[in-house]
């Protein structure tokens, strides 16, 4: 890999949009819309959009039978820190095809550059979002996004080294601190990692000592942070007005102070609205381990035996499966170690 490739793109990398792919529309409308609070766009029969901000697009909900996020979009601030990624694409012999135009449209955004993700989700790059004038529509009064990127993405792993390389190698991802939980019987370890300011944009759970995974979707949840505590509030009330399953309370994290709530998404995997996370200071950050995930709250919603059972099955059959980590840009992975 050449000099220029090897340039750190830290600080230049923001999670810019998530595509999902379903065939509840009218529950997500529900959701998206009504519960959490966003503004929402219809585009066609089998296409709409949710906003946060200016971005025209910050989820993009097409038709399908996934039910699970299908790609990952990731704001690269300028076109030398774009290209820098391209090229270690390159480098690594990972194939790169530029999005089609209608594709870019549809995502809010001038142009993409799109490559083989992790656990089979799509990983999009782009420079220029698209602004909307129109004004936004929805009951919370606003999103933290800018410099912090949309939120988080959270998954789960057999093989977190490799993932943490993975994004290490495209992104110059920073470990920025790790959780101890047990849950449920199994003891889980977290990683989360930072592209820039945000707390994390990543975070990878995996069991220790069995390799296996639990959650049937690729991801486990996505993040969004609200700019004021009443809305977090409100919207906790609007999910469990509207009749959608809650997956754990209003809690406090352990790491990044984040006050927050999990509902259950009509496509299965969780969604966490979350108000006040800790900004890092590169200057003064030192990397430690959490023991659990929760200062406070974070309890668990209408689990069942017959859930739990399930989630046992699933972790059985994942021994079974390989695990998709894009092994020429995970490499050898980057061991707990190294901070």
């Amino acid at each position: 890999m050449n000099t220029y490739a090897k340039a750190s793109v830290f600080g230049a990398v923001h999670l810019g949009y998530i595509v999902i792919e379903t065939d509840r529309f009218a529950d997500w409308r529900r959701f998206g819309a009504e519960a959490v609070g966003m503004h929402h766009d219809d585009l066609s029969r089998d296409l709409m959009r949710f906003r946060l901000d200016d971005q025209e697009c910050r989820f993009l909900i097409r038709r399908g039978p996934a039910e699970d996020v299908v790609a990952t979009g990731w704001h690269i601030d300028d076109h030398a820190a774009f290209e820098r990624i391209a090229a270690r694409l390159r480098a690594h012999g990972v194939p790169a095809v530029e999005g089609a135009a209608e594709e870019a449209s549809l995502r809010g955004v001038e142009r993409l550059l799109r490559f083989p993700g992790p656990k089979r989700i799509t990983q999009e790059i782009y420079t220029t979002p698209r602004r909307s004038t129109e004004p936004l529509r929805m009951p919370a009064s606003g999103f933290v996004t800018g410099d912090s990127g949309l939120g988080h993405i959270a998954i789960t792993s057999t093989r977190p080294t490799l993932l943490r390389g993975y994004f290490d190698t495209l992104f110059d991802a920073r470990l920025t601190d790790y959780i101890d939980e047990t849950i449920s019987g199994l003891k889980l370890k977290i990683r989360f990692l930072r592209v820039n300011e945000r707390h994390h944009s990543i975070a990878i759970a995996a069991t220790r000592g069995l390799p296996v995974d639990p959650v049937r979707t690729r991801v486990q949840h996505l993040n969004i942070q609200v700019a004021t505590l009443d809305d977090l509030a409100r919207s906790y009330q609007r999910v469990h007005e509207l009749g959608f399953d809650m997956a754990l309370s209003i809690g406090q994290h352990t790491n990044d102070k984040e006050l927050s709530y999990y509902a259950r998404t009509p496509s299965g995997f969780e969604w966490e609205v979350g108000w006040n996370p800790v900004v890092i200071d590169e200057s003064t950050w030192e990397p430690s381990t959490h023991q659990g995930i929760s200062i406070w709250g974070h309890t668990p919603v209408g689990q069942t035996i017959t859930g739990k059972l399930a989630q046992f099955r699933r972790a059985g059959l994942s021994l079974t499966r390989r695990e998709e980590t894009v092994a020429a840009l995970g490499g050898a992975g980057v061991p707990d170690d190294r901070g």
